[in-house]
C-alpha cells in the first residue's frame, strides 16, 4: 500500500508543473497590455511603464514564470493591483464562503442522489426509475443560474423562507449561516446530484446483474443486505469518482452562483478580478483550484486502493 501511495504522490508533481505553465501562459498571453488595462485609457506612457516594471512585465516571459513559481513556494503570490493587499490574504479571506457553499452543496447532492440512484437501480423499469431518470436529465440540462433565480423567486420573494442574497458568517450562528447558503447550495449541487444519481444507478445496475448477487438472492439473503453490504460496496469505486469530481466542479462552478446570491467567495472574487484585470489574483485562484483538482484526484486514486485492493497491483 505504501508503494502504491508513493507512486500516486510522485505522479502529481509533473501534472502540477504542466498546470502551472498553462495557467501562467493563459494569463500572460492574453492580447493587450495588462498594465495599460489596469490603469485605464487616461494613463500616461510613464505610468504604464512604471507599473510594468513594478509587476515585472518588462522581464522575459520565462523569467517571469520562474519568479512567480519561486515566490509561490515562499508563500508570496504577489500584491493585488486593485487594493494593494497581498494576494494570499485576499484569497484566504474569500476562501471559507466558497468551501462552506461547496461542501453544503455536495452534502445535499449526496443525500439526494445516492439513495435515489440505488432505488432506481433496484426498481428498474418502474415509475421510481423513470422519475429518477427525468430528475437527473433535468439536473444536467438546467443551468445553475436559472435554477437559482427560480429558487430565489419562490422561497425568498414569495414564501420568504430564505434571504434573497447575502452571506452570514458561521461565527454569527450555524443556523443563520446555513440559512444564508441553502438556496445557492441547492442551485450549485443540483447538477452534481443529477450526475451522481445517474452514475450510482448505472454502477448499481451493473453490480446487481453479477453472478454473486444472483447467488446471494438464491440463498435467501435479505434484499437490504444485498443492496447495502454487497452491491453498494462494489459500486463504491464509481461513486467515489463522481463525488471527487463533484467537489472540483462545485469549487470551479461557484462563480455564477456566488455572483447571483452576492456571496463573497472565490467565484465572485474571480469575476471581479477579471473585470479589474487583477492578474495576480486570477493566477492565484486558478492555481488553487487546479491544485485542489490534482490533490482530490490523487486522494481518489488512493481510496480506490483502500476500497478495492485489486487496484493496488496496477
Amino acid at each position: 500500500m505504501k508503494k502504491f501511495i508513493l507512486k500516486r504522490v510522485l505522479s502529481v508533481i509533473p501534472v502540477l508543473i504542466v498546470v502551472s505553465v498553462v495557467i501562467f501562459l493563459l494569463v500572460h498571453l492574453v492580447p493587450g497590455d495588462p498594465a495599460a488595462a489596469m490603469l485605464g485609457d487616461m494613463a500616461s506612457a510613464e505610468d504604464i511603464a512604471a507599473l510594468r516594471a513594478k509587476m515585472g512585465l518588462d522581464r522575459p516571459l520565462i523569467e517571469q514564470y520562474f519568479v512567480w513559481i519561486i515566490n509561490m513556494f515562499r508563500g508570496d503570490f504577489g500584491t493585488s493591483v486593485a487594493n494593494g493587499e497581498p494576494v494570499l490574504s485576499v484569497v484566504v479571506s474569500h476562501l471559507m464562503p466558497t468551501v462552506s457553499l461547496a461542501l453544503y452543496a455536495l452534502l445535499i447532492a449526496a443525500l439526494i442522489a445516492i439513495p435515489l440512484g440505488m432505488a432506481a437501480a433496484q426498481k428498474k423499469g418502474t415509475a421510481i426509475d423513470h422519475a429518477v431518470t427525468v430528475f437527473s436529465l433535468a439536473g444536467v440540462s438546467l443551468p445553475s443560474f436559472l435554477l437559482g433565480l427560480f429558487l430565489m423567486l419562490l422561497f425568498s420573494v414569495r414564501l420568504r423562507l430564505f434571504p434573497v442574497s447575502g452571506y452570514t458568517e458561521m461565527s454569527e450562528g450555524l443556523g443563520q449561516h446555513l440559512r444564508s447558503i441553502t438556496l445557492p447550495a441547492i442551485a450549485l449541487g443540483f447538477m452534481n446530484a443529477a450526475l451522481m444519481m445517474r452514475m450510482t444507478r448505472a454502477s448499481m445496475l451493473e453490480v446487481l446483474s453479477s453472478d454473486y448477487i444472483k447467488m446471494a438472492r438464491a440463498k435467501g439473503v435479505k434484499e437490504k443486505w444485498i443492496l447495502g453490504k454487497h452491491a453498494f460496496k462494489n459500486a463504491l469505486v464509481t461513486v467515489i469518482t463522481v463525488f471527487g469530481q463533484s467537489i472540483v466542479h462545485a469549487l470551479a462552478g461557484a462563480a455564477v452562483v456566488e455572483s447571483l446570491f452576492a456571496i463573497p467567495g472565490l467565484g465572485q472574487l474571480m469575476v471581479n478580478s477579471i473585470g479589474r484585470r487583477d492578474y495576480y489574483v486570477i493566477q492565484a485562484i486558478v492555481m488553487l483550484i487546479a491544485v485542489f483538482n490534482v490533490l482530490i484526484n490523487m486522494l481518489i486514486d488512493i481510496l480506490y486502493g483502500v476500497v478495492d485492493p485489486r487496484v493496488r497491483i496496477r
